[in-house]
């Protein structure tokens, strides 16, 4: 079906969710990927230690980000990338709490986006015994990837929500949320206004 949208995945190099160590995008325009976009990141001072785990995970070190550009360039580059697209990712609480974090930590400004977690279109449209990116990705039929690079999860990512909008013929994010009753997340200013809309002014005091 002929969904837009960008996909985004992010790797950390601790704990911290404004440790971001790289980024990966890709761009859907009526269904297909049309563009990529992948960025190794410095993080920022205070979040920069490297954590064994985190390095054995996704094969990033300190020697490999040392001369990367810090997050505003990057950032820069992601919201020409993104324009107003809706994001997708998967397990989309992980990555945008990153992207608010690392954002929010160098000063500035969450832009406005919705979003959509990938992880539970499929749980509401496989039947698999796990839904990590890997088994998840391979029904939707894309596989031999390299999980843990953050520009192919984005891609399988991304084969995920196209499969499964062409798997409830949903023309849009909006329809395949609906069809699938997986909640549409918004960060940036949208986030703050429609909770207020939601819980009133008083609920942000």
């Amino acid at each position: 079906m002929p969904v837009d949208f960008t996909a985004i995945d992010f790797e950390t190099a601790n704990a911290s969710s404004s440790s971001a160590c790289s980024v990966g995008l890709v761009k859907v325009v009526d269904g297909k990927v049309v563009d990529t976009l992948y960025r190794l990141i410095k993080p920022p001072f205070g979040h920069d230690e490297f954590n064994e785990w985190n390095v054995r995970i996704h094969g990033i070190t300190p020697a490999m980000v040392a001369g990367a550009d810090e997050w505003p360039a990057v950032f820069a580059e992601l919201r020409e990338f993104a324009g107003d697209d809706w994001f997708v990712a998967h397990n989309a609480g992980f990555d945008m709490g990153v992207l608010k974090s690392i954002t929010s930590t160098v000063g500035l400004p969450v832009p406005d986006h919705r979003y959509l977690c990938s992880l539970q279109v499929a749980r509401k449209t496989y039947h698999l015994d796990s839904y990590r990116l890997p088994v998840a990705a391979m029904a939707a039929g894309f596989e031999d990837f390299s999980h843990h690079n953050a520009l192919d999860d984005a891609q399988a990512c991304a084969a995920i929500v196209v499969h499964a909008a062409a798997r409830h013929e949903a023309g849009d994010l909006e329809r395949l949320a609906k069809i699938t009753q997986v909640r549409v997340g918004a960060i940036g200013p949208v986030a703050v206004r429609e909770q207020r809309n939601l819980h009133g002014p008083m609920a942000l005091n």
